[in-house]
Order: C-alpha cells, then structure tokens, then sequence
C-alpha cells in the first residue's frame, strides 16, 4: 500500500518536470524534497524557504543543514507579515493570511530563477484538522503531492526512515504564531518570548512539547508521559524561574499534555466552519 502510493507520488513528480519546493526543514517537506530530488535530479529541484516571523531559529538552522547534507539547492527568502492586519490580529483562519503572503513569496522567487512549478509538503492527516491555510494553497495553484498520492503522516516518517533521513522522527513543528490564542494581537516580543521559553525546554530534553503563551500566562504541553518530570520540586523551580525572567508572571503545565492545534479546542465545529470558508 505505501509502495503504491510513493509510486503515485513519484508519477505527480516526474510529471511536473522541474519544480520548487516550499520547505519548512520539517518531516513532510524534506521527504517532498528528497523524493523531488531523486525523481528529477538536483538540476531540476530548488529548495525554497520563507524566513518569516513564525519560523523558529532552529527549524530555520535545521533546513539549512538538511538541503546542506543533501547538496541541494536551496534559497532563503526573508519576508515580514505582521505587517498584514489579518495576520497580526490573529482572528481563527489567520493561517489563510499568512500562508498566502508566504506562498506568493515562494511563487515569485520560483518564477525569476525558472521554476514555474511549486509544490508544498501538506499530506492527507492534515485534512483532520482546522487549517485555513489549505484554502490558501489551493487558491494560489500550488500543487500538494503527498496529499494527493494519500500518504498520512504516519506513512512518511515511515517511508524517511527507510530513505535515512535525519528528519523521519522530527518532533512536528508549527509556526510560533500558533502559540498565540486567537482574538489576541501577535507581536515580535511575544514571538520571541514563546520562541525563547520552547528553547529552554528543548535544552531539557524535551522533544515534542509547545509553550502556549496567554498574556502574562505560560502553558507547557509536553507528552503525557514526561508530565511528571514537573513533580520534582528542583526541576520545577528551574523552569519557573528560566520562564519569569522572559516576562511571564505564571507557569502551567497543561494536564491533557501536548496535542495538535490545542488552540483550535476554543472553537465550536460550526465556528471551523464558517472560518474556513471567509
């Protein structure tokens, strides 16, 4: 079944020719890339990242060392867009905003080095969830292939496992603008904030976790069973006191532990809904 689908993948592939490759440095994007790679040749595959307010440090480093290790090509694409009302007010289908000025970006940086084909890395377990950036991306033409050759995220850690890729465990990632509750204004010292107090966990040896900022409150999501790293009195007074000295007056750990889009649980399906189609 998994073969089959890589094979669908790979046909979508060689039928575009030549392409660009919108990549985060996450999962799905680097086996888009090196699937794109070994299908068409490095002469006909160029990386494309968008260094944006949302992109963390890390996963920007991180992208860099894979298209490194794989000799590809890859360009950097700094951009700004809290700038756009839209993103920076942070209303529920904010992602639509911010990923339509991002893919624009990418199209354009494409097109003026001869690449009229973009694809992006967004498989079928992203359908599960409320993402209004995926309205974004079919609007503006870009293709998705992992999607539509049905591979789930399960199967793509699966399948860059057997390629030994160095991303086929990567913790997944979203962009910072996601720590943020909706209705509340995103600005670069909340950003940073939330970047810097995740960089403190991650030091810890956390892996897959999220600080969820709420004004003056930090809530820690980790995996259920890391929770009670957290009972130990020592340890917690390390990060509440790492925590406060970036501005936050309170620190919580989130008892259901981490989960996906735990910012979406404030929205009712009818609200989804009608912001996934304004």
């Amino acid at each position: 079944m998994l073969e089959q689908k890589i094979d669908r993948l790979k046909d979508e592939i060689q039928a575009l020719k030549r392409l660009a490759v919108a990549f985060s440095g996450g999962t799905d994007s680097a086996f888009l890339l090196r699937v794109c790679t070994d299908t068409l040749g490095k002469n006909n595959v160029l990386a494309i990242t968008a260094d944006f307010e949302g992109l963390s440090k890390k996963d920007l480093e991180e992208s860099r060392r894979f298209t490194k290790e794989l000799g590809l090509q890859h360009k950097i694409v700094k951009l700004t867009v809290l700038d756009i009302p839209d993103v920076a007010n942070n209303p529920p289908n904010r992602c639509y905003y911010c990923k339509k000025k991002l893919l624009s970006v990418i199209i354009s940086a494409a097109s003026s080095r001869g690449y009229d084909n973009v694809v992006e890395g967004s498989n079928i377990s992203d359908t599960a969830d409320f993402r209004p950036g995926m309205k974004a991306i079919e609007e503006i033409g870009i293709k998705s292939p992992l999607k539509s050759a049905g591979l789930t995220k399960e199967e793509i850690r699966e399948a860059s496992k057997k390629l030994k890729l160095s991303t086929w465990n990567k913790p997944s990632a979203a962009c910072l603008f996601s720590r943020i509750p909706y209705g509340e204004k995103i600005t670069l010292e909340k950003i940073k904030r939330v970047s810097d107090a995740e960089e403190i966990l991650s030091a810890e040896g956390f892996g897959q976790f999220r600080v969820r900022s709420h004004g003056d409150l930090a809530r820690i999501e980790v995996l259920p069973e890391e929770i009670n790293k957290f009972l130990e009195r020592n340890f917690r007074d390390k990060i509440t006191h790492e925590f406060r000295r970036l501005g936050f007056k309170y620190v919580t750990i989130d008892l259901d532990g981490y989960r996906i889009g735990s910012m979406n649980d404030e929205l009712k399906e009818e609200d989804k809904l009608f912001w996934k189609k304004n």
